[in-house]
């Protein structure tokens, strides 16, 4: 679930609003973006993926608000961290260009 959108990191681009599938964000004038329906969020990560500066943290539990602070999720290094798992950013490997990913092709040839 939507936990955290980094007020000091934020740059209002709104990719979350625009990307999120169930509508879990309001644009605010002037402002970061606000999460308005925290219950409606489907943890499908849209909103970290699509967000360019790695401000947002969405916790892998879909049914329970964890109340976590920017500043745990920061120290522990979660802000974003979806995201640079799987490669997106700059600088960042895709996951689909893994040695392990081809490792896991050939170990399932019959």
């Amino acid at each position: 679930m939507i936990e955290i959108i980094s007020e000091s990191k934020c740059i209002e681009c709104n990719q979350c609003v625009n990307v999120c599938p169930t509508n879990v964000f309001d644009r605010v004038e002037n402002g970061i973006p606000l999460i308005a329906r925290q219950s409606d969020c489907q943890t499908c990560f849209m909103c970290e993926l699509y967000c360019p500066v790695d401000a947002l943290y969405v916790a892998p539990d879909s049914e329970a608000v964890i109340h976590i602070s920017e500043e745990e999720i920061e120290q522990q290094g979660l802000l974003g961290g979806y995201r640079e798992k799987v490669g997106w950013g700059r600088g960042r490997t895709p996951v689909s260009s893994h040695e392990y990913m081809y490792q896991l092709s050939v170990k399932t040839r019959f």
